[in-house]
């Protein structure tokens, strides 16, 4: 099987990736029309696990129903709910499904969510999740103990966070996410692109893995200003919440505000993940107004 990210991160191309949410329910068709927009246009559809908490539709069988459909999917898989146990054995399905690319990640806390009551597990966090995919990938499991069904062959990325408030902290992490196996990194929301620079020159200098900066499309400034206030560690600027606030179509000067970012991003890292809330649709028009061409 061809895995064009894969082959894409290989070839060194700028790598254009997209995130959407599996169904909150047993019907897949929004998910399937949004992700259907995107063909061409990404090398990997990223399909969340748990985002925020918030229960859906496994990311697995998500991702395993994109695959049907001819889109490359990247597999989210957090550590919140699953033991170690149950993480080794949805990568296992997840290899013998035909998914290949995941994304390890520790997972948001359930007092952000819906199930606030429910209990968390987390025996394992995004850097040990990883030295797991790393040994399935050369046919043993947690303990070492060898496969008797063959060896996976999974491509692992990480999370990463270049705005992190402590830069020691931040360089520590992801040096172990490196060491630990991390072939591709997508980063949190970027609204400091000079923080961005820093961090491609200071910290991510020395490798080869490449590093995609996170769009968000803002849709006003109400929207702006909440993910101010609820999400942590992002703060966008007061200039770019003014340009929505007097925006006659401030949806259309997100989309603006999204391209240029992807345009920013074009001069300082490997690539760009964007996400776009419901509003996926976009995804193609941001594109075209950063003159990033479809995807052969």
């Amino acid at each position: 099987m061809i895995n064009r990210f894969r082959q894409a991160v290989q070839n060194k191309e700028f790598l254009i990736t997209a995130e959407v949410t599996p169904p909150k329910g047993g019907n897949p068709t929004r998910m399937l029309e949004v992700a259907k927009q995107l063909k061409g246009r990404v090398h990997g559809v990223n399909v969340t696990d748990g985002s925020r908490a918030v229960l859906r539709m496994s990311s697995m069988a998500a991702s395993a129903l994109l695959l049907q459909y001819g889109i490359e999917p990247i597999c989210q898989m957090a550590c919140r709910d699953r033991n170690a146990i149950g993480l080794q054995a949805d990568l296992m399905g997840a290899h013998a499904l035909g998914l290949r690319n995941i994304l390890a990640l520790t997972g948001d806390p359930l007092k952000a969510g819906d199930h606030p009551q429910s209990k968390s597990v987390f025996e394992l966090e995004s850097v040990r999740l990883l030295k797991v995919i790393d040994n399935l990938n050369r046919g043993v499991d947690f303990h070492n103990k060898s496969l008797p069904d063959e060896a996976l062959d999974l491509f692992a990325g990480a999370a990463v966070d270049p705005q992190s408030p402590s830069w020691s902290g931040l360089k520590s992490r992801f040096e172990r996410k490196l060491a630990a196996g991390a072939q591709f990194f997508q980063s949190q929301l970027i609204t400091d692109f000079d923080r961005l620079d820093k961090f491609m020159h200071q910290i991510a200098a020395g490798t080869d893995k490449p590093i995609l900066a996170g769009i968000f499309l803002l849709k006003s400034a109400k929207n702006a200003q909440f993910i101010n206030k609820n999400v942590p560690g992002v703060e966008i600027p007061e200039s770019i919440i003014k340009r929505l606030a007097d925006a006659s179509e401030p949806l259309q000067e997100g989309v603006k505000i999204a391209a240029e970012q992807v345009q920013l991003a074009k001069e300082l890292c490997h690539g760009v993940h964007v996400m776009a809330v419901k509003r996926e649709d976009l995804i193609p028009q941001i594109l075209d107004l950063a003159g990033v061409n479809p995807i052969v």
